[in-house]
């Protein structure tokens, strides 16, 4: 069974068991367990789908928390020829990492 979900304004493909990293936020001390209820479709072994107009109505995915990290460094470059202009900076998204435990339909 999979479902497609909305965090943060993008959307994720994920089944049970899947590990995924979202964007970083703020949860209260000691959350171990995140809900996601904006389901845009689930899909499962039996062929069919539910479609949701925007969301499936009574669906929910439930996450547990692994904890949050780093991405990789991204560097960034500006340069105008000719001119001796040139910037270097770096970058790391932060993000938390969730595993999904399970996926449960209307």
């Amino acid at each position: 069974m999979y479902a497609i979900i909305e965090d943060s304004g993008s959307q994720i493909k994920v089944s049970t068991g899947d590990v995924v990293d979202l964007d970083l936020r703020e949860l209260p001390e000691g959350t171990r367990e995140i809900v996601f209820e904006k389901i845009l479709a689930i899909g499962g072994g039996t062929g069919t789908a539910t479609i949701g107009r925007p969301y499936v109505a009574g669906a929910r995915v439930v996450g547990e928390v692994l904890g949050e990290g780093l991405g990789e460094k991204l560097r960034i470059a500006k340069y105008k020829r000719r001119k001796g202009y040139r910037r270097k900076m770096g970058h790391r998204q932060g993000y938390l990492r969730v595993k999904i435990g399970e996926i449960k339909a209307a």
